[in-house]
């Protein structure tokens, strides 16, 4: 019986050589990936050493009170003695400030490998992430805008804990900054459902 020929092999071979060299390139983002990769590294080794001091200053290190102190102090506001509910609370906003941009690394390594280089293939994968099953650019700008907001606010709680050590000036351009993020989220989500509609992705389905 006769082989049928590969369609997706007929296509390779038909591209001509600068289309293919041109569409080749997409490769040269596979380094920068690579390189948040190491980032996340740097990110996970940082919040395991703040964890260890935070536990170092509950079983009463003195030294470890010291580096925790120097962390999470601010300029104009007391320092303490000895650990507190704010200054626990500091360090704690600190971890998921690190989580949580960790969370927005993932998403830009994985989501835009899959959308601007290559696919994974991980439709069968049980850990296959649920956003990445849909995932575009347009997906991607909407996740990595509310991210974005999940982290400026933490930013504005730590401002807040220590409002007494900001002027005005300092708490409403923060909020300002704030606000601005969220609205942008929110204008970037409205743009993607003007181009994709509800109704034409579930008459697509």
């Amino acid at each position: 019986m006769a082989l049928r020929p590969d369609p997706s092999h007929s296509v390779r071979s038909s591209i001509r050589p600068l289309p293919n060299l041109i569409f080749m390139s997409r490769w040269l983002q596979l380094p920068l990936y690579l390189g948040l990769i190491l980032a996340q590294c740097v990110y996970v080794y940082n919040f395991w050493a703040e964890l260890v001091h935070l536990i170092s200053v509950a079983l009463g290190s003195q030294g470890a009170l010291q580096h925790v102190v120097e962390a999470v102090a601010v300029s104009g506001a007391p320092r303490p003695e000895k650990l507190n509910e704010t200054t626990i609370m500091l360090v704690v906003l600190g971890l998921i400030d690190v989580v949580m941009i960790s969370n927005l690394l993932i998403m830009v390594i994985v989501g835009g490998y899959e959308t601007f280089v290559s696919r994974m293939n991980l439709e069968s994968h049980p850990d296959q992430p649920e956003w990445l099953s849909h995932v575009n650019a347009s997906v991607l700008k909407v996740k990595l805008a509310t991210a974005i907001i999940g982290i400026s606010s933490i930013h504005l709680l730590k401002t807040f804990i220590n409002a007494a050590a900001y002027d005005v000036k300092t708490l409403l351009a923060q909020t300002g900054i704030h606000i601005t993020f969220l609205l942008s989220a929110m204008a970037i989500a409205y743009c993607d459902r003007l181009m994709n509609p509800p109704h034409a992705t579930a008459n697509h389905h």
